[in-house]
Parts: structure tokens; C-alpha cells; sequence
């Protein structure tokens, strides 16, 4: 009999036809688990989803759904989880098109999760470049009591959760579609809605895939004074605040609270006197703290 755990891979592409071959390999791939890829792909001019629907002639274990006009990652990834009926697995993935995972990730996710351990599953990656650079990225501090308002568990191509979670969170974006599909980063509301239910979420300090950095990424590995200088911009124009205050409102609503904004996170003195408690890696409480300081948040 075969026992594998089945996981259900949820897989959102967008003109990435240069780099699939290689990530639905590597996940087709995996040790110790039975998968089944379900591929979004948002309207493409590169031959995307032509190569996704020849793959899946010899490919049963490949299934594409029909092409749509998302706008961006998250509303695919969105999508995906509403529309794909994962009931009859026994965990849910994410997948970016152009990644490159290590053949034990989903095996690694199952034994954590399998254990007790956790409800929801995500791990380190290591960034690489074009030109052969690679860079550890660490996204696996202790967990703060604030930290799933203020950042994601790390990058949603890690994310696996168990299927009833998965299932619950489903719940959740039907029932506040309109609004949670209004949140401009998926992995981040999802790694929300898991920690303020009280469900356990485990980040694996190993590196279990291979983070693509190119032109195209929607947000990419923040490294660098570009990318800190992305996010500062972000930060100045108003669009961090107003995620973290989308985010808070759908959590009340899904808990069954009033619309409005948990007042702890709109209080700026009450942040400032908490800010151990907001992010997981010390270099970005510290940042946080300076703009709260500064009134810039």
C-alpha cells in the first residue's frame, strides 16, 4: 500500500516560461510524497501557459486550470486556494514558477508538521543571482506576540500547511473575498490568519530551495541597499501602514470582531513601548522602532 502523504501544489505563473522546466521538475521531484501540481497562470505573452498545457499531456500528475487576468501574484495564489479543492490531501504547498526546491522541502514539511509540532510550515531559502552569487536568507527568528501583523513567515514559496488549515483559510478568503483579495501579499495574510486562530507555525531554519532573484520578481530577496531603499519608499508613500491595517481588519472581522483597526496597532506609543514583540529578526524591530520614532509609520 502506499502510504506517502499527498500534497497538493499550488503553483502561480506569470511569463515565466524560461524557468518552469526547472521548478516543476524539482517538485515532481520530491522525496518521500506523492504530489499533484494545480498551475494558475495569469494572462502571458511568453508562451507560459502553452508550455504548462504541453507538459501536462505526459504529465498526469500536472493540472492547468484555465488562464486568468490577476493583476499580480497574490490574487493568482488567491485564486488558487479558492477555486482548488484540496480536500482530498493531506497538505498544501505554494510554488513560485521560478524557484528551485530541494528534494526533501515537502518530506521536511510533513515530518514537522506530522509530529505535532505545528498546524503550518516555512523555511529559509537561498537567494541566487544570474551571475553565480548566492545568499543565505533568514527568516527563522523566535516568533514575536505582534510579528504576523507587521511581516510574512517568509516567502510563500516554502509555505505548506495542513490540509485543514488550508481548508479553514478557504473559508476565510470566501467569505471576505472582496477585502482579502485587496491585500497586496499573499503569503503574508496567510501567515495572519494561521497565527491569530492560535495555530501552531513551525520556520525551518534550513535553506530548502533556491530563491530565483531576476528582473521580473515581484518583490524578491531583501538584500542589498536597493532593496532596502524599495522598502523605505513603501514605508514613506503609506503602503506598509495600510497593509498592516488591511490586514488587521480582516483578522477582526474573521474572529468575529468590529471592522475597525485593533487599537494596540494604531497606537504609536503602545508600538514604540512593544516593538521587541513586532518582528522576528532584531535588525528589523530596530528599523521599525526608528519609524515609529520618526512618525514616518
Amino acid at each position: 500500500m502506499n502510504c506517502k502523504p499527498r500534497v497538493a501544489v499550488l503553483l502561480a505563473a506569470y511569463n515565466g516560461v524560461d524557468w518552469l522546466q526547472e521548478q516543476v521538475e524539482s517538485i515532481l521531484l520530491q522525496e518521500g510524497v506523492n504530489v499533484t501540481i494545480y498551475a494558475s497562470v495569469d494572462r502571458s505573452e511568453d508562451g507560459t501557459e502553452e508550455w504548462l498545457r504541453a507538459y501536462q499531456e505526459h504529465c498526469p500528475a500536472l493540472c492547468v486550470l484555465p488562464v486568468g487576468v490577476f493583476g499580480g501574484a497574490a490574487k493568482n495564489f488567491f485564486r488558487l486556494l479558492r477555486d482548488v479543492d484540496t480536500s482530498k490531501y493531506d497538505y498544501v504547498a505554494l510554488a513560485d514558477q521560478d524557484d528551485i526546491w530541494c528534494s526533501e522541502k515537502l518530506l521536511s514539511a510533513h515530518q514537522v508538521i506530522s509530529s505535532g509540532v505545528a498546524d503550518a510550515y516555512s523555511a529559509n531559502v537561498t537567494a541566487f543571482w544570474p551571475d553565480g552569487r548566492k545568499k543565505l536568507i533568514d527568516k527563522a527568528g523566535t516568533q514575536k506576540k505582534y510579528d504576523y501583523y507587521f511581516e510574512a513567515a517568509g516567502p510563500g514559496c516554502t509555505y505548506v500547511l495542513r490540509c485543514d488549515v488550508a481548508q479553514g483559510f478557504k473559508q476565510f478568503l470566501i467569505e471576505h473575498w472582496q477585502s482579502a483579495s485587496a491585500v497586496a501579499l499573499h503569503d503574508w495574510l496567510i501567515y495572519a490568519w494561521v497565527r491569530s486562530v492560535g495555530r501552531a507555525w513551525y520556520i525551518d531554519q534550513r535553506s530548502m530551495l533556491n530563491y530565483r532573484q531576476h528582473a521580473s520578481n515581484q518583490m524578491g530577496a531583501n538584500t542589498g541597499i536597493k532593496q532596502l531603499w524599495r522598502r523605505v519608499r513603501l514605508v514613506q508613500c503609506g503602503w506598509y501602514r495600510g497593509e498592516v491595517e488591511k490586514i488587521a481588519q480582516l483578522l477582526a472581522l474573521g474572529n468575529g470582531q468590529s471592522a475597525g483597526i485593533h487599537p494596540d496597532l494604531s497606537n504609536r506609543l503602545f508600538l514604540i513601548k512593544n516593538f521587541s514583540q513586532t518582528r522576528r529578526n532584531a535588525r528589523d524591530r530596530l528599523f521599525l522602532l526608528a519609524l515609529l520614532l520618526f512618525n514616518i509609520y
